[in-house]
């Protein structure tokens, strides 16, 4: 039975053996995270206090809106990544390109993905906002600075990946390929524990989360996969849930059960979410907690990028919503 009194710091140590390369710097980089997470966890929280919120006057490589809180983020995850020399390289949603870390940190195994601030949209009306990372071993020489090809790995290849869900409480949680485990903090003394172990997603859900203001655009197999949701027969009509911010609808439904759709549509034909900073590290945790992600037609973590900032569509959930959505678009497209 997991011990509910258990802090992350000890849950890292007590399984790190688990993990093949087992070294000491891959829970040395997890632990980077939760120090970074603590900080910008206490900058959201008072967000509303100081002169923290709206936009930062600048776009990034999306050509989105930078957020305040977007920069802070970004900056104290790559500060704290790179002040503890763990590791050798790191990308952004925020930055144009892949930072080298120069010096002896050329050594180091790891490359770090992240989304610092999920949902910033959402930050100047107190929604919940999420931080998501993804982490992979260099294919680079050790020694050598780290090159475009460390960074465009398959998601298959991920040695860890997880989310901070900065809400009501704040959570981070994450999987490094033995199950998904979630810790929340006590803020009176700055400690995660093991609030969630062994999470799950459940293999049938009643939840679908898409943007039906959107519903116009979308392609067939998704109009009809939403008609589907919504008829009354047996278990339906599902319920309609959308946040707006990857982080809290993955978060709900995998606790509840459900589906999140962000689909192509004509006003963004490849998609909208990037493959690298948040398709992947979701994928790799709904699979490991027994769900499912695709986009539409094919596994999200066997698609091999080919730019930084890659969108793709993103169908991602409860195991038999994903394959019925799957049997939607399929059935929709021209056969060939």
């Amino acid at each position: 039975m997991a011990n509910k009194n258990q802090t992350l710091g000890e849950f890292i140590i007590q399984n790190q053996t688990e993990f093949k390369y087992s070294s000491g710097e891959l829970s040395r980089l997890i632990n980077s995270i939760r120090l970074a997470a603590k900080v910008v966890n206490h900058e959201v929280n008072k967000a509303g206090l100081v002169d923290i919120l709206g936009a930062a006057g600048d776009t990034n490589i999306q050509g989105e809106d930078q957020q305040k809180l977007d920069v802070y983020a970004n900056d104290i995850f790559i500060k704290t990544l790179i002040n503890r020399e763990i590791v050798c390289g790191i990308a952004s949603e925020e930055e144009d390109d892949f930072i080298t870390i120069s010096g002896n940190n050329n050594k180091n195994k790891y490359v770090v993905l992240m989304d610092p601030l999920d949902g910033s949209s959402n930050i100047d009306v107190n929604v919940s906002v999420g931080t998501i990372f993804s982490i992979y071993r260099r294919v680079t020489p050790e020694g050598s600075p780290v090159t475009i090809d460390d960074f465009l790995q398959p998601g298959n290849r991920q040695v860890a990946a997880g989310y901070i869900v900065y809400g009501t409480s704040t959570m981070i949680v994450y999987s490094t390929g033995h199950g998904v485990n979630g810790f929340t903090l006590n803020p009176a003394i700055g400690t995660y524990y093991l609030s969630h172990p062994n999470m799950q997603f459940p293999e049938d859900g009643n939840i679908y989360s898409v943007n039906e203001g959107n519903y116009v655009r979308f392609p067939q197999g998704v109009k009809d996969y939403i008609k589907y949701c919504q008829k009354e027969e047996g278990d339906r009509p599902y319920t309609s849930r959308y946040i707006g911010s990857l982080v809290s609808d993955f978060h709900r439904n995998m606790i509840k059960g459900g589906i999140y759709i962000y689909p192509n549509n004509s006003k963004n034909p490849e998609g909208k979410l990037r493959l690298l900073y948040e398709c992947n590290p979701m994928a790799y945790l709904a699979e490991q907690a027994g769900g499912s992600a695709s986009n539409g037609f094919t596994r999200i973590l066997d698609i091999n990028p080919t730019e930084l900032h890659q969108r793709v569509p993103f169908f991602c959930g409860s195991k038999n919503m994903v394959l019925k959505a799957e049997e939607f678009m399929k059935n929709a497209s021209p056969k060939s």
